[in-house]
């Protein structure tokens, strides 16, 4: 009676340890297992393509908001808001700023 190559018994139930090539189950694996598949989670995933453009787009823009109102003296961007300027300006600045928080 031919013994096995890896020092078996021929009744005995250990498992063999070669396998075909590219099989990524550790040894001694079951023909059922499959290989690890690293999912992401909810806060893995990475953020769209548009987002960094719009992002730091309102930074930009809140600031060039709150530039022209200064340099115009007041009369520019919307001249009906006054002081009110800064302040949509700053809501510009600050919707961009919020956004840096979910960037990944």
């Amino acid at each position: 009676m031919a013994r096995p190559k890896d020092g078996a018994s021929a009744g005995s139930n250990v498992p063999s340890t070669s396998r075909p090539a590219g099989d990524s189950r550790p040894a001694g694996g079951r023909a059922s297992d499959k290989p690890t598949v690293e999912r992401r989670g909810g806060d893995d995933v990475p953020n769209p393509v548009w987002f960094k453009p719009i992002m730091f787009g309102l930074m930009l823009l809140g600031l060039a908001w709150i530039i022209v109102f200064y340099v115009s003296g007041a009369t520019l961007p919307i001249q009906q808001l006054g002081d009110g300027n800064i302040l949509v300006g700053f809501g510009i600045l600050f919707l961009g700023f919020l956004m840096t928080t979910r960037w990944r």
